[in-house]
Formats: structure tokens, C-alpha cells, sequence
């Protein structure tokens, strides 16, 4: 690994790079905030393809791509004397210090004592967060709207544990996921669309409610499982090409037996 004076003069070969494409490369010289943001999303999900990969080498160029993509803003931001790459630094620094007052304030020897649990630091971290001068004036303000709905689903239910708002026991949330499985069978045989697209949503909630208690994160979950339904469809799909039998024409009886095929190639 790269001792602080290599990782320094990396950062700072950066800077400079990025200095060189903003003045001389038609491309970068004329890039916006709001031109840069789709593929900012864009990089990011790809790093998120990456992490759930594991792969660690695709990881490291996927964070390249973000680290490009946040010396990008900030240099926007210095040539209209908004904000340069050190006030985001600073700025990073001083939340994260007022936000662990428990590592850098007088709360420290409660760590080393033992006295603080993870759940209690994360309690603290929200209210901070609430506290600070120009932090969120309401617990879920700083949620996202433009966050995906699962996962914004599981912010706010993070946010909300994070004052309290929380059941006593994870057991008893079983009970809200058979409720809203009820709910939703109810509103499913009145066939009323409307009510059943909420109901609907009330359920995947309370499903996603209890993957947080059990500490499973649903989006990686969903997304494995998208995953897996994808290498055993593709299975079926190339098994029908190769017999010369389109899956159209299959049975449902036929199809599913070339689909446990496919679960025990895995």
C-alpha cells in the first residue's frame, strides 16, 4: 500500500489533471452541474454493479470515476467562487468531528470504556444532524426525494429508529407483515386497482421494515435475486435455441423442469 505522501501527491496529480482538461479539452471545458448529474448517477450504479460483484479491481476504477466525477464539481464551483476541493474537505472534516463527539470530543473514554453500542452512536449521529447549524430541520428531511423507493423506504425507517421510533422486539414485526399481506388479499379480490396499488405498497414497506431489523439490506437482496431469475432465464432461453423449440411453444410444465436444471448448475 501507498505511504500518506504517495496518496497526497496522487490527490494532488489529480487536481492537476483535472486542471489541464477543464482549460485545454472542448469536452470537459464546457460540462455544467446539471450536464455532469446523469452521469454522476450513471457512475455511480456502476459502482454499486461493482461492489455487489466483488469485484475489487472494477471497484477501484468505479471509485476513480466518482473521485473524477467530485474534483469535477468542485472546480466548477471555484472558477464561480462558490466553493473549491478544500471547502468540501473542511466541510466533510468538521461534520464528521461534531458528528462523533464520541472519537474526537469528551465522550471519547465512553468508547474505550465500552459504553456505547453502535445502535446508541447512530441514535446520536441523527440527532446531531438535527442540531447542527445547517443540518436537516426535520428527521427525514434529508431523505433523498430522488432516492430509488426501495431504498428511500429503508432510509426513512433507518431515520425514524435513529430517535426511537422503532419496535421494542424485531419478532413483532411479523405480525404488521401479515396484517398488510391481508390488507392487500382484501383489496385484491374487491379488484380495486387504487386501493390494491396502495395496499401494495403498505406490504413491500412492512417487508422491507423487516429485512432492516434483521440487519439484510432488501436492495441487495432484490438485486440478487434479479440476478439469479436472469442466469436461469437465460438457461431456459438457450436450452429452447438449442432443441429448436421456441419458449412460446413450450408448456409451463416443460419450461420449469429445464428451469430446476438450471438451479442446480448453480
Amino acid at each position: 500500500m501507498h505511504t500518506r505522501e504517495e496518496k497526497l501527491a496522487a490527490f494532488g496529480r489529480l487536481l492537476d489533471v483535472m486542471d489541464e482538461l477543464r482549460e485545454k479539452c472542448p469536452w470537459d471545458r464546457k460540462q455544467t452541474n446539471e450536464s455532469l448529474r446523469p452521469n454522476t448517477i450513471e457512475e455511480t450504479y456502476e459502482l454499486a454493479d461493482a461492489i455487489i460483484k466483488n469485484d475489487k479491481a472494477d471497484i477501484c476504477k468505479e471509485l476513480g470515476d466518482v473521485l473524477l466525477h467530485i474534483v469535477f464539481y468542485a472546480k466548477i464551483g471555484s472558477e464561480t467562487n462558490d466553493f473549491d476541493i478544500a471547502d468540501v474537505c473542511d466541510k466533510l472534516c468538521d461534520k464528521l468531528i461534531y458528528r462523533h463527539p464520541h472519537v474526537f470530543g469528551p465522550e471519547a473514554e465512553r468508547i474505550e470504556k465500552g459504553e456505547l453500542t453502535v445502535d446508541q452512536v447512530l441514535q446520536n449521529w441523527e440527532q446531531l444532524k438535527v442540531k447542527e447549524k445547517d443540518g436537516n430541520k426535520r428527521v427525514l428531511s434529508g431523505v433523498p426525494d430522488a432516492l430509488p423507493s426501495l431504498i428511500k423506504a429503508y432510509r426513512i425507517q433507518d431515520k425514524a429508529r435513529g430517535v426511537g421510533f422503532d419496535w421494542d422486539k424485531r419478532e413483532q414485526v411479523w405480525d404488521k407483515v401479515r396484517e398488510e399481506l391481508g390488507e392487500l388479499e382484501a383489496e385484491l379480490n374487491r379488484e380495486d386497482k387504487e386501493k390494491s396499488t396502495q395496499e401494495l405498497g403498505d406490504f413491500i414497506f412492512s417487508v422491507i421494515n423487516a429485512a432492516r431489523l434483521y440487519k439484510l439490506n432488501p436492495d441487495t437482496a432484490l438485486e440478487l435475486t434479479n440476478r439469479k431469475f436472469i442466469r436461469r432465464f437465460t438457461y431456459l432461453e438457450e436450452h429452447s435455441i438449442r432443441i429448436g423449440k421456441p419458449l412460446t411453444k413450450m408448456t409451463l410444465e416443460e419450461m420449469d423442469k429445464i428451469w430446476e436444471e438450471a438451479k442446480k448448475q448453480e
